[in-house]
């Protein structure tokens, strides 16, 4: 898409819609916000008037900003031969949504993203639809609007919990239908809820709780690639023969 393209875009997405969108582009990359209560409305008008022609429905995803940017291991720095680890557990899992570890810069927590695409005008655009209530995640589903958003809202539901409102079948997709939680959520714990496995006896698969302890999955430490770094000497060197 071209930069025209997109500027274009954004101008007629602003006339056309006003307050009902936050637009704005990144990375080349038209990305639109809208409320829950106005997704139908502004998903309907994308697919089906001129000037937008968003026919085609790419794909579906849930996103959940608990800790987002933040990590408990400290990489700036070092102690000894290695990078230290930080020392005020703030890693997810550890903390709620309230008391995380960074400024309220978002004001929610889930969102579900829609990706679509203009075959008519060669253009792309993202939506994103906050959820309102943090402990009740809540959209509508645009199964009416592209019956190929089916699977994706099913497994937004299963590994994030979001509720697509009006969905025909909402059902997990990815994990079985005992499974507790959603795994994708940032606070879901890395070692589970409850172990599974096939008990000969019974005949049937039994659930136990979780025998592995807890462990935070971030790299120690960060490592130069060699090759690089010798790249880069080399184009030092000729820049300064140069």
């Amino acid at each position: 898409m071209s930069v025209n393209n997109e500027t274009s875009l954004v101008e007629r997405l602003a006339a056309r819609f006003g307050d009902m969108l936050s637009v704005k582009v990144e990375r080349n990359e038209v990305t639109a916000e809208v409320a829950p209560r106005d997704l139908i409305a502004v998903a309907t008008a994308l697919r089906d008037e001129a000037g937008f022609r968003f026919t085609v429905f790419i794909d579906i995803c849930g996103v959940d900003y608990l800790s987002y940017g933040k990590t408990e291991w400290d990489t700036d720095t070092a102690q000894g031969e290695s990078f230290s680890r930080g020392v005020e557990g703030q890693a997810v899992g550890r903390f709620t949504w309230a008391e995380r570890p960074r400024p309220a810069e978002l004001p929610r927590r889930f969102a579900a993203v829609y990706h679509l695409l203009s075959i008519e005008d060669n253009q792309r655009i993202r939506l994103r639809a906050f959820c309102e209530d943090d402990n009740f995640p809540v959209v509508p589903s645009v199964t009416g609007l592209w019956p190929g958003a089916d699977w994706f809202e099913r497994e937004a539901f299963d590994l994030f919990g979001i509720i697509f409102d009006g969905h025909p079948d909402l059902r997990r997709i990815l994990t079985d239908y005992g499974f507790v939680g959603h795994p994708f959520r940032k606070d879901f714990p890395l070692i589970g809820n409850v172990e599974v496995r096939y008990d000969a006896e019974q005949k049937r698969v039994v659930y136990e709780p979780v025998s592995i302890e807890p462990r935070v999955l971030v790299p120690r430490t960060i490592r130069n690639d060699a090759d690089l770094d010798q790249a880069r000497a080399e184009a030092a060197d000729r820049w300064r023969e140069n």
